[in-house]
């Protein structure tokens, strides 16, 4: 019975190691209180935007990696843009921005390790309409925040 006891243990323990998980990495982004999920594979852009108004959005990650796209309706043709970054060396934040007619507007990274931590400013002139917005983190750990808001 012992044996038996002792292999049934076994059996689980061998079970649960090779069911766990050696990489606990992740990368989180949400905007505006919402956790997006949507990749570059499974976005589409239709006629009507995920966000409209300000766009305040936050990411966070313990080394992971990520891509991670909304739509935002922009009535103007530039957007005023910030972020800031608190992350370890290897870690990159980069915010790819696409007007109504796919243009880009903004392509920004941050560099984990190296100034600036933060960048701001306004896009460049673009088509109104629902814009692209297109969030990457690698190897991210630590985390940062970033707004939108249609520009003048």
């Amino acid at each position: 019975m012992k044996s038996l006891k002792f292999a049934f243990l076994l059996s689980a323990l061998v079970l649960f190691i090779s069911c766990s998980k050696d990489d606990d990495s992740f990368a989180r982004v949400s905007v505006n209180g919402t956790q997006l999920t949507a990749s570059p594979s499974d976005f589409t852009v239709g006629d009507t935007s995920d966000f409209n108004g300000d766009v305040d959005a936050s990411f966070t990650g313990n080394g992971g990696t990520t891509i991670r796209m909304f739509s935002w309706n922009n009535n103007l043709s530039t957007a005023d843009y910030n972020a800031d970054v608190t992350l370890a060396v290897e870690g990159s934040f980069r915010i790819i921005v696409e007007d109504a007619d796919g243009m880009p507007v903004l392509d920004r990274t941050i560099q984990g390790g190296s100034e600036p931590d933060s960048i701001s400013g306004v896009t460049d002139s673009g088509a109104s309409g629902i814009w692209t917005v297109t969030i990457e983190v690698k190897n991210f750990n630590g985390d940062g925040s970033f707004s939108l808001s249609e520009g003048n």
